[in-house]
């Protein structure tokens, strides 16, 4: 039995015993303050989340700074806010492998629930998610569809704030199309294109940019490369002139490491998901990651 089975069944457990307390509750209990209860599945998606609904909304994350989203079992204490929330925004593409069961449990039948890959092309390639590669987010101009959706979703929720989540969503939006000229601009600077990372999670970040991912070191989260999948990444950087192997924070950088010294790469650290301090907000991410790419590859 899979790790993700092991976790649906843990997590079916823990809401059978706290929702059952709040069956009886009504399910869409304002938050604090009157303000609308909304639960992000990550970091990017909570900021989209706060950025379109500003001060009439309350938004709470399931995955913390510095845990993988593709392993991370959410708390029942995070479970149980879906029995009081108006909006759960997800990825969708079955990346919140937690979700249709804790959505069915929830005892709350006016829960809006949001999958922001809907509508987007999906791409396959390195996806490692049986539904399609996830990774969505970390292209800007798929980031624009997201808050779209965030916002048609907040105003079906919500109907008074309509004017105020339309206007907030319009800001925003602008400051993407903002970051995504800036990439443009640093990465056609670029001396060269092909990169190593740890994980499929830029691959939409490198078709719209025009890079190429080489390969990965970790082609499903978690488990770390065999000895002969280490030889033929050593061997891919090698020739492609890779000059960096690109880790994630949120997993031990051992492999990366050890591939780096084998073909005289150096190991950065690529953040897709923030949440930490001086990669809060997605644009301050995207900004980080964007950085330690020119490190390299300028």
């Amino acid at each position: 039995m899979s790790g993700k089975k092991y976790a649906a069944i843990s997590i079916m457990l823990a809401l059978a015993i706290l929702l059952g307390a709040c069956a009886r509750t009504s399910p869409t209990a304002p938050a604090e303050h009157g303000k609308m209860l909304v639960v992000a599945s990550i970091n990017p998606l909570a900021d989209f989340a706060r950025q379109v609904g500003g001060d009439r909304v309350q938004v709470e994350t399931v995955v913390p700074p510095g845990a993988s989203p593709h392993t991370y079992e959410p708390k029942p204490s995070q479970l149980k806010a879906l029995s009081r929330a108006k909006v759960l925004v997800l990825v969708g593409l079955g990346f919140e492998f937690w979700a249709d069961k804790a959505v069915s449990a929830s005892g709350n039948p006016d829960l809006i629930v949001v999958r922001t890959s809907n509508g987007l092309k999906i791409l396959q390639q390195g996806g490692g998610e049986g539904s399609g590669n996830p990774h969505i987010w970390l292209d800007p101009i798929n980031a624009i569809h997201q808050v779209e959706m965030i916002r048609d979703a907040f105003v079906r929720a919500d109907p008074q704030g309509k004017e105020v989540y339309i206007a907030n969503a319009e800001e925003y939006i602008g400051k993407l199309k903002a970051l995504d000229k800036e990439i443009r601009k640093e990465v056609s600077g670029f001396s060269t294109r092909k990169f190593i990372a740890f994980h499929p999670a830029w691959v939409y970040f490198a078709r719209r940019y025009d890079l190429e991912q080489v390969a990965v070191v970790e082609r499903t989260p978690g488990r770390e490369p065999s000895p002969a999948e280490i030889a033929r990444i050593v061997q891919a950087a090698r020739k492609a002139g890779v000059r960096a192997i690109f880790a994630e924070p949120q997993f031990s950088p051992k492999a990366a490491r050890v591939i780096a010294q084998e073909c005289g790469a150096q190991v950065l650290f690529l953040d897709p998901i923030g949440g930490v301090k001086s990669r809060e907000t997605y644009i301050d991410l995207m900004h980080y990651n964007l950085e330690q790419m020119a490190k390299a590859m300028k």
